[in-house]
């Protein structure tokens, strides 16, 4: 367990020293499943001396933490309870005044919120809440983990959303829990004028006081909420409550289950205030973690739920049944703190079908000290601390005194854990399973395998990875996909290749390969698109389709057609009419297309030279090579539709036809080189030499500089890293080497991503990826259907899988 980085304010003690005070209060934090970070400071960020005393909720990317984006404010009543929902899009705020907003990101921007809908549940004090659980649930058969077909190593269990509406699909919304008693439900309805609707119930038949609660997910589609009164003399008492819906309203039924008394594990004569309840997995009911604290110690309790045979008189037996059995709550382990307990900390959800699932249970104490521990008999692994155990000297502008920790959350892979203390600073840790000393590489590939099926985010896994063992990591995932179903490729094929390019693009000398993988993203993204606009000219036969017949025909080896011309032969022009006003809005993903085309045939001498070639390589796919001679042709009849649709080339010499030049040239290669693996003819190259003095080649990969934590340097640099919020570390600036083609053209302009337009020198206003730093438009102008199709792919992502954010240049 080590500290990766710490995020802090700017220093105040140069203006007010005595005023520190002023900014510490209780703060809250929560991890989602895109590993976006929510937190609460109880002052704005620019405030050195407190004059915005109340509560505000920011969040972040945790791979570009120093630009935090406040979501809301409420400077009346202190925020008690903040949740990330399961997809990771909206979050939940309630504060101790009964106030629950449901909050969400507006057009898929990590720094531009909306409000989703509002309650208030007058009097009452929200201790916790959670969001319905949506019934999915995907997790590692332990008995089939080397097996080689996904279907077989990962399975979809049983269980049942939260609340069910029309047709059984899950319903979205969030229940809550108060300090009374009172256990609310918020329900998500879609309609404008009632966009939620509102349920109440008591969670018992009387009110009752309760300072601690924790909630967790029945596979039964219900949930188990743990509450205490905060002290060891009351009982520890735990419910089913259930959330129905009927005809846009919807109730609650709470049912009470066995309870139990601290004291009927080991006698604590100091501790006598319950200050935490967890429960060890989210979506396992039978383990709850209890923490007492008092003067200068600690406990910390795991209690499980177990099946006891309870004697019945034999007057009230039958001769043949079977003996009675009840649950009972039983206490399993414990763990003594040498300090009070100020927060807990535990695993999201189970990721394999093992019973119990192996867990973690993070402890941190007021000494600051933080204690990782093993689920069974609550056993030291790993600890650390935040006042000491600093690698280097820690900069005196961020060092302090004193470091109470308030709250903490875990990612949902389990690599990573950050935590908040009392002025707002916000610290991660990276985890390492079963507290050894590194991640292996098969258990670094099964996650990425769970990524791949679950759509997880893998970015805590990448910030704990050696760099040594990525190039290895690659290869063996490659292998495991390459083996699975056609049907299974297809599907996963976007995820794969956004997990493989964001593994090269952690080592210094894979920026290229990196490359190739983003350019083969595109490439098959384009060609969706392309020939999703292409409709067959008969209508009864659906058997072979346009897209069908161009694939049949450039593959065809009997035809070893290389004319661009000679193609159309045996096609049916009619297939590929597009209206004129459609082809116009494409014509810079054409020509993204022919720049690419161009860009490999003129790296293909000097990538020919290459000693010691390693990981992907475009120019040695054949099937990327076959679909970019497709999409060649298909502008090639565009081009006669729409002529001012066509690809714009510097040439040098007027008479090249670029794109039949560009098509015979990539056929003789695809042709010349089979899977033998025979050397490229020689006529090739020397027309592929010569292709700079013919045409100007253009720029194909930007590489412009962004600041982020999952980059080559991370790993060059002493750990931890100290950051400030709102100032971008210079010291992680990094600039992408690639390769580019000896005299190819350089704009100097950054180029959109997505649609691969020029913004500009120094664009005033864009959207910037927080993982791999590539910018785009906001808007576009040109609004047909067909690019409307093409923004739609990429609104909630960038095409390497990361959120975007909207940037602003500094002026």
């Amino acid at each position: 367990m080590d500290l990766l980085y710490t995020i802090n304010r700017k220093s105040s003690s140069r203006f007010f020293p005595s005023n520190e005070t002023l900014l510490e209060g209780y703060c809250l934090c929560s991890l989602s499943s895109r590993n976006i970070a929510a937190f609460t400071t109880t002052v704005l960020f620019d405030d050195p001396v407190g004059k915005t005393w109340g509560s505000h909720v920011y969040v972040c990317d945790l791979n570009m933490p120093w630009h935090p984006h406040r979501v809301t404010s409420n400077r009346s009543s202190p925020i008690t309870a903040l949740e990330w929902d399961l997809p990771g899009d909206r979050l939940v705020v309630a504060d101790r005044s009964g106030t629950v907003q449901l909050w969400m990101f507006k057009e898929h921007i990590l720094n531009d919120w909306t409000l989703l809908g509002s309650t208030t549940f007058p009097g009452e004090h929200i201790l916790g809440a959670a969001w319905f659980h949506n019934g999915k649930k995907t997790a590692l058969v332990t008995d089939k983990k080397d097996s080689i077909h996904y279907s077989d190593k990962f399975t979809n269990l049983l269980f049942a959303p939260s609340v069910r509406q029309f047709g059984g699909t899950a319903a979205e919304g969030v229940l809550v829990v108060s300090s009374t008693g009172m256990i609310g439900a918020i329900l998500i309805t879609r309609d404008i004028t009632s966009p939620i609707c509102i349920a109440t119930e008591s969670l018992s038949s009387i009110r009752q006081r309760i300072s601690s609660v924790d909630l967790c997910y029945g596979k039964n589609g219900h949930f188990l909420v743990a509450v205490s009164s905060g002290t060891t003399a009351a009982p520890i008492r735990c419910y089913r409550v259930l959330v129905t819906k009927k005809d846009d309203k919807c109730s609650i039924k709470s049912l009470a289950l066995p309870s139990f008394f601290l004291q009927d594990g080991q006698l604590r004569e100091n501790c006598t205030d319950i200050t935490h309840l967890k429960f060890v997995v989210r979506e396992d009911a039978d383990s709850l973690v209890v923490a007492a604290s008092g003067e200068g110690e600690g406990f910390v309790d795991v209690w499980e739920l177990r099946e006891k045979t309870q004697p019945v008189h034999k007057l009230f037996q039958l001769k043949s049944s079977d003996p009675f059995k009840t649950v009972v709550w039983q206490h399993q382990s414990q763990y003594r703190c040498s300090a009070a307990v100020t927060a807990i900390g535990t695993t999201k959800v189970s990721l394999v079908t093992t019973l119990p699932p192996p867990s973690f249970v993070i402890v941190t104490l007021a000494d600051s000290s933080v204690h990782c521990l093993s689920r069974e008999g609550l056993k030291e692994i790993n600890s650390s601390s935040l006042s000491r155990g600093w690698g280097h000297e820690p900069s005196a502008k961020y060092s302090k005194r004193s470091v109470t920790i308030s709250h903490i959350d875990l990612s949902w892979l389990g690599f990573v854990m950050m935590a908040v203390d009392t002025q707002g600073n916000f610290y991660v840790y990276k985890l390492l399973p079963d507290g050894g000393t590194q991640i292996t590489l098969n258990y670094a590939c099964t996650m990425l395998e769970y990524c791949l099926v679950t759509g997880l985010d893998w970015l805590d896994l990448l910030l704990c990875i050696r760099t040594s063992m990525i190039e290895t990591l690659c290869e063996r995932l490659d292998a495991s996909y390459s083996r699975q179903s056609l049907a299974t490729q297809q599907y996963h094929y976007i995820q794969f290749l956004c997990i493989k390019t964001s593994l090269y693009r952690m080592l210094g000398n894979g920026q290229g390969r990196a490359a190739d993988l983003s350019a083969l993203l595109m490439i098959h993204s384009v060609a969706t698109a392309f020939k999703g606009l292409l409709r067959p000219s008969d209508l009864i036969s659906h058997d072979k389709g346009p897209a069908e017949s161009l694939s049949a025909a450039i593959n065809d080896v009997n035809l070893n057609i290389t004319d661009v011309d000679k193609v159309l032969l045996h096609l049916d022009p009619k297939e590929f009419t597009v209206e004129p006003s459609t082809l116009q809005s494409l014509h810079q993903l054409i020509q993204w297309v022919a720049d690419l085309a161009l860009n490999l045939l003129a790296r293909l001498p000097e990538q020919r030279m290459q000693m010691k070639p390693g990981g992907y390589e475009l120019l040695k796919d054949h099937k990327a090579l076959n679909i970019v001679r497709e999409l060649l042709v298909i502008i090639r009849i565009w081009g006669l539709l729409r002529p001012t649709c066509l690809p714009a080339f510097q040439r040098t010499v007027d008479s090249v036809d670029v794109l039949a030049l560009l098509f015979r040239l990539l056929s003789k290669l695809v042709q010349g080189k089979g899977d033998a693996g025979q050397q490229i003819d020689d006529g090739v190259i020397d027309d592929c030499c010569l292709l700079p003095n013919q045409i100007i080649i253009p720029q194909l990969h930007q590489a412009n500089g962004f600041t982020a934590v999952a980059t080559p340097i991370l790993h060059w640099q002493n750990l931890p890293q100290q950051f400030e919020y709102g100032m971008s570390p210079d010291h992680l600036f990094f600039v992408p080497e690639l390769n580019p083609v000896e005299g190819c053209m350089h704009s100097g302009q950054v180029v959109d991503k997505i649609r691969h337009v020029y913004l500009g020198k120094d664009p005033s206003v864009f959207k910037q990826c927080t993982r791999c730093g590539g910018k785009a438009q906001i808007q576009n102008m040109t609004r047909t259907a067909a690019i409307r199709a093409w923004d739609q792919r990429w609104t909630r992502t960038c095409r390497c899988g990361g959120i975007w954010r909207i940037s602003k240049a500094i002026s």
